[in-house]
């Protein structure tokens, strides 16, 4: 494998003597040769500093990393998360009805569908107005209270979808702060308001800091009878009981679903409301045939490896520390910072799985906002800053709205227009531009192009970002899948809380905080 690192930082090399734009040059057919297609979805990697034999190389490096072997490791049950000993089953809650998935002698997705039926039955219930609040009137809104993977995915998937929303209006609380609480809760109706509570082990302090605030905000509405405003997604019932939550409102999920993965389950119960169940199907077949093409595919179509080995190459071989996250479409404001969670929890990592330190460079800094708002903030850096940042563009051929699908297309034209500046700079347009005003392009990106962004797209993408985290991670040889590097600041937070001499056993810098905020 050291051998394939070293042609490829060779490569890297080399090509900084060279432009994007001379291998179009070269090439008249390089956009069949560096894109590929699934399920409607394209990928377009032509505008990257990649020639064929890189591309091989870079193959070659998923090989040597044993990749296939780690694959299908992952989707067979085996125990991956080998800090934890536990499974990474998350593909297994979008069952694939041709592929039992057996844990400890079991078909583990026999339960995913009879948890999904339960999920379904509930939001159907709620949606038709068969399940109802404690006065016998409908439900208008749900709340749903959770933090980092009981909140960021759903709440992306809500805002992403929102034109199949009905019935029923999600709203979404996790930050400890009581303005969000406040905030959200603010604008609604206790008695229309259904709260779920998201918590694995219903002990996570800013989730139910929050769901205290809420119940009290139920109860001085509707009384004892606030039970009948919550539900839980959650595997504590002793917990979730002594709160006062009907033990048929819990859904659990098993310990080998991660939570910044488990919105596939009944994480995503808020978003089945809002949408419906069987747009949630969709959801889940979207991803599930991306999981198709993960597996089955061959290297050269197969898109999370695609997109995974042009990450590899800009962060470990060409030095580009982070990537820029750019949906042209307002409904996927949230999807940087949900790419965030999935990219930078999942492989902002220094050890491998061995406990030995990792040789070149990890996860990449994952940031970004929708075009074309970016365009008025951020691009200045991205075309004229000394740091370059490879860009990832996404963007649907059709809009929601027909009546606006003029605005669409200046969307569509500035997507495809900054992708192409990115490149080519000013040499074309004005080969001896003034200092302030020369771009010097060679700024790779890619684009994932759809038709619209429906649930099955959505599923699609999601997939195909949590598979290529999966590939980076391999390549690594890191743990994808445990989290630790969240707990000491947690742990020090609950020092400072609770202990009245655990400040003075810190910093001055943090004392002399601490009394400025007394």
């Amino acid at each position: 494998m050291s051998d394939i690192w070293n042609d490829l930082t060779q490569r890297a090399k080399d090509a900084k003597a060279r432009s994007i734009l001379s291998l179009f040059e070269a090439d008249a057919d390089r956009f069949s040769t560096f894109s590929a297609q699934h399920d409607g979805l394209l990928l377009d990697f032509s505008k990257t500093n990649i020639e064929p034999d890189t591309l091989t190389a870079l193959h070659a490096l998923a090989e040597a990393a044993n990749l296939p072997a780690q694959r299908e490791a992952m989707f067979s049950g085996a125990t991956i998360n080998v800090t934890e000993g536990r499974a990474v089953l998350h593909t297994a809650l979008r069952p694939d009805p041709s592929r039992p998935v057996m844990v400890d002698g079991e078909d583990i997705t026999v339960g995913v569908r009879a948890s999904l039926d339960q999920m379904a039955a509930f939001a159907e219930g709620l949606r038709e107005g068969s399940i109802l609040a404690s006065d016998g009137q409908p439900f208008t809104d749900v709340v749903n209270i959770g933090i980092g993977g009981s909140d960021l995915g759903p709440a992306m998937a809500c805002r992403a979808l929102s034109p199949y929303i009905a019935q029923i209006t999600p709203h979404f609380v996790s930050n400890i702060d009581g303005a969000h609480v406040a905030d959200t809760l603010a604008g609604l109706d206790p008695q229309r308001t259904l709260v779920i509570i998201a918590s694995k082990t219903f002990t996570t302090i800013e989730t139910l800091t929050n769901a205290d605030t809420a119940v009290a905000w139920l109860k001085e509405a509707v009384g004892e009878q606030y039970g009948a405003h919550l539900a839980a997604v959650s595997t504590a019932e002793d917990r979730t009981s002594a709160y006062g939550i009907d033990p048929a409102r819990v859904f659990g999920f098993e310990d080998w679903v991660g939570g910044r993965y488990s919105m596939w389950g009944p994480v995503g119960l808020s978003v089945m409301i809002a949408i419906g169940p069987e747009h949630f199907s969709d959801f889940l077949a979207g991803a599930r045939s991306m999981d198709s093409n993960f597996l089955n595919a061959e290297p050269g179509q197969n898109l999370p490896l695609l997109l995974a080995l042009v990450g590899l190459w800009h962060n470990n071989f060409c030095g580009h520390e982070s990537r820029a996250v750019l949906p042209y479409d307002q409904r996927l404001g949230l999807l940087p910072a949900y790419l965030q969670q999935l990219d930078m929890e999942s492989n902002g990592k220094h050890t491998t799985k061995d406990g030995k330190p990792v040789a070149g460079m990890t996860g990449p800094i994952v940031w970004g906002e929708p075009g074309t708002n970016g365009q008025h903030a951020f691009y200045q850096l991205l075309h004229q800053g000394t740091r370059i940042v490879p860009a990832e563009f996404l963007i649907a051929a059709k809009g929601h709205e027909p009546g606006l699908a003029h605005q669409h297309e200046i969307l569509k034209a500035n997507c495809l227009a900054q992708s192409e500046a990115l490149m080519v700079g000013t040499q074309q347009a004005d080969p001896q531009p003034t200092p302030e005003r020369r771009f010097d392009g060679n700024r790779p990106s890619i684009t994932l192009a759809y038709e619209r962004l429906t649930p099955f797209v959505l599923g699609q993408l999601v997939a195909l970002y949590e598979h290529r985290v999966f590939v980076e991670g391999a390549v690594w040889g890191i743990n994808s899948f445990d989290q630790f590097g969240v707990e000491l600041g947690k742990k020090m937070a609950k020092e400072v809380q609770n202990d009245p001499d655990a400040l003075a056993r810190m910093s001055a810098s943090t004392r002399g905080l601490s009394d400025f905020l007394t």
